[in-house]
């Protein structure tokens, strides 16, 4: 694993008359990490030492709502409910089949969406659940913002490929509401930035590419113009092999004509006027003037990157902070966040065994957090996200359909930046 071997979370030099970026609080590291895992009795899940979890639900478990608990739990965000009770919103990457609730599901041939859970603070304990959004495809992963979860298909079919908003404290199933303006294509996340109401947005191709929606006016947010990110003197760009770890590049935007792809796809619309390719671009992640995202193929070994794109009026700053090179120390980087302490939280989602949560501190170290210890390690992980009051950790096991809250020592920090 090929890391930045300086802070790429305390700000980066100004680059050709930009600002630099906003530093984050970070903590003095003794160690890496939480030490060596611990291998966990019942097979489940191996944390460190003072570490637990707590199965919150399974797929197929019924909810209170009367549905039944979606497959393939995926990206999720924990927004504040009250002083007693969480809510966690939760995707599901399921795909086609005869939807059992067609009045209200956005395709009767489609079986994701999105689930909520209401959690008690004190035991953790799932006090409800029910369903938000169904009837569409492959909902892998989304975003928190203010406004809302953001819910996004990760699918081409017809009919398919866009973003949703999903509200948080709706205590039943609600109409789809879509936001064409985010595009259609093969969608995976979204990272919100509430100073700007610029959202951020990755696709997951292999010949992908990063855009971002500007609205005209910041009252709405949900009308104005896509955009893909394209480098400055280099049409096209390739991410995934034109970079070493820590080289910079200015960003320029061009824009997509036709969000909605009615004939063209997003992406060739985009890269004809110069935008970047990005290798399989998956999780995403807001946090204070920055956004963080994977590209889950991307590097030499088509095994992963890590990127910090730096936002200034001035002009963006695209810099590529980790890459596996064949060590193995981070595989197929997907769902991505910046826990409350300043470190990057990182699921993989490889078929090599065993998947792990892995953290990677301001300082570029990588160390191990979480290991599937189920059935051999094969489920990816999934949702990694923090409580907002940043002591709890949530995560899927997605091919397994649990969903986990993990506590323990976690350093105090700011609490969890970017959740609802």
């Amino acid at each position: 694993m090929r890391i930045l071997r300086r802070s790429f979370l305390s700000g980066m030099a100004a680059f050709a008359g930009g600002g630099a970026a906003t530093i984050l609080s970070r903590r003095a590291y003794g160690k890496v990490g939480f030490g060596s895992l611990v291998a966990d009795p019942e097979h489940v899940l191996d944390l460190p030492a003072g570490f637990s979890y707590v199965r919150l639900q399974v797929a197929g478990a019924p909810m209170s709502d009367g549905n039944p608990a979606g497959l393939l739990p995926d990206a999720m965000a924990c927004f504040e409910a009250d002083d007693k009770n969480y809510i966690l919103m939760r995707n599901h990457e399921e795909d086609s089949g005869t939807n059992p609730l067609p009045d209200v599901a956005f395709a009767p041939d489609a079986m994701g969406g999105v689930s909520r859970l209401v959690i008690a603070r004190d035991s953790l304990r799932v006090s409800s659940s029910n369903l938000i959004l169904t009837g569409t495809r492959r909902n892998c992963a989304g975003g928190p913002s203010p406004l809302g979860w953001f819910s996004c298909e990760e699918s081409e079919a017809e009919g398919h490929g866009w973003t949703f908003l999903c509200d948080p404290y709706a205590d039943r199933v609600q109409p789809p509401r879509r936001i064409a303006s985010f595009g259609r294509f093969k969608h995976e996340a979204v990272a919100f930035d509430p100073r700007t109401s610029i959202a951020y947005l990755t696709e997951d191709l292999m010949d992908g590419s990063l855009y971002r929606h500007v609205p005209d006016d910041d009252k709405d947010p949900f009308a104005g113009k896509l955009q893909g990110l394209a480098i400055v003197s280099t049409d096209r760009f390739p991410t995934g092999t034109a970079l070493q770890v820590g080289d910079l590049r200015q960003v320029r935007w061009v824009d997509v004509g036709d969000a909605a792809a009615t004939s063209t796809p997003t992406r060739t619309q985009a890269q004809d006027r110069g935008a970047a390719i990005v290798v399989r671009g998956e999780g995403i992640w807001f946090d204070r003037g920055a956004v963080f995202f994977t590209a889950t193929a991307g590097g030499p070994t088509n095994q992963g990157q890590v990127f910090r794109l730096d936002l200034d009026e001035d002009g963006d700053l695209l810099t590529l902070v980790a890459q596996e090179e064949g060590e193995g120390e981070l595989t197929a980087p997907d769902n991505i966040t910046v826990a409350p302490w300043g470190d990057l939280l990182v699921c993989e989602d490889h078929d090599g065994t065993p998947n792990h949560v892995r953290g990677i501190t301001p300082d570029g170290q990588v160390y191990p957090f979480v290991r599937n210890a189920h059935e051999g390690g094969r489920s990816e992980f999934a949702g990694v996200c923090f409580s907002p009051d940043g002591k709890v950790m949530f995560v899927n096991l997605q091919e397994s359909g649990w969903t986990f809250a993990i506590t323990g020592p976690f350093p105090k920090g700011r609490g969890c930046v970017g959740c609802g």
